[in-house]
């Protein structure tokens, strides 16, 4: 296992190399060329190993990225924003996401927040939303998007949505996984909230 400073750092060149090569990446945040770095306590959750683990999360150009967060998977500090919430235990087990550029992630910076989210087979990621507006890039795998307002879409490996700020969305997997690069910007300061807390109407 590669130690933290270096698994981060691939994380990071990895991105920059995204950044350069996407135009929808590019265009929604600038990247600065220096990231200002942050101590990282690392949390496990159990959703981590089912990330580490997977061999479904198949890619078409996007494996560099991918295996990059895999690798730096053991130094991350994996988030639990949901916990307290009517999310049970399943969902708890199952869904991964950490910070790479922002709280609680190696790297910080004023405009762009980045983040890995990992999703198992046959998962449903209820409606929830945030003031900050929000752009995921299918890095592996698919998922079925929904959001308020729009039709829904199944996204693969290079296909991106935006979500706009406080419009409510969801995310389910089928039969396969997904790993995304999620993007922030604007208002990062909130965490997300369930749009339904007491449940789907």
């Amino acid at each position: 296992m590669i130690g933290a400073r270096a698994a981060f750092e691939r994380c990071l060149a990895e991105l920059r190399a995204l950044h350069a090569a996407c135009p929808a990446i590019a265009s929604f945040a600038p990247l600065p060329d220096s990231l200002a770095e942050q101590p990282v306590m690392p949390h496990d959750i159990p959703a981590a190993r089912l990330m580490e683990e997977d061999d479904g999360l198949f890619s078409d150009g996007f494996e560099a990225m991918r295996d990059a967060f895999i690798a730096a998977s053991p130094h991350a500090q994996w988030r639990e924003t949901y916990k307290g919430t009517r999310m049970g235990p399943d969902f708890m087990n199952r869904f991964a996401c950490y910070c790479l550029v922002g709280s609680g992630g190696p790297f910080v910076s004023d405009s762009l927040g980045a983040y890995v989210v990992y999703m198992p087979p046959g998962l449903y990621y209820p409606y929830h939303h945030h003031p900050a507006e929000e752009l995921y890039f299918i890095l592996a795998g698919e998922a079925e998007f929904l959001m308020e307002g729009a039709p829904s879409k199944t996204l693969r490996p290079g296909d991106h949505v935006f979500h706009p700020s406080n419009r409510p969305h969801a995310t389910r997997t089928h039969a396969h996984p997904f790993m995304a690069l999620v993007l922030w910007r604007g208002n990062m300061s909130v965490k997300p909230v369930l749009t339904h807390p007491d449940g789907e109407p």
